[in-house]
């Protein structure tokens, strides 16, 4: 136990020196996931990150198991779709 305490506060440490993850990615031009650091696709991630937020709030308000796995099901194929790059 000492130890993982030890551990998470050099981790919080070295977090708080380091750069932002965006301030350190650098896209390539050869790089297949090349979307994932356009603007475009951070706003769909915005939009899919606020969907489970509203959907999890959602199932809070209505515990019942047969609600939680349709709604859950239907947010992650939206989620899907709103980032699929296909079209």
């Amino acid at each position: 136990m000492f130890w993982m305490l030890i551990r998470f506060y050099c981790t919080i440490l070295v977090r708080t020196f380091l750069p932002q993850e965006s301030e350190i990615v650098l896209a390539k031009e050869d790089d297949d996931h090349l979307r994932r650091y356009s603007r475009r696709y951070k706003i769909k991630r915005g939009w899919v990150k606020n969907l489970w937020i509203g959907t999890s709030l959602l199932m809070l308000c209505f515990p019942l198991l047969p609600f939680i796995l349709a709604i859950g099901l239907f947010t992650s194929f939206l989620s899907f779709a709103i980032l699929d790059e296909t079209a």
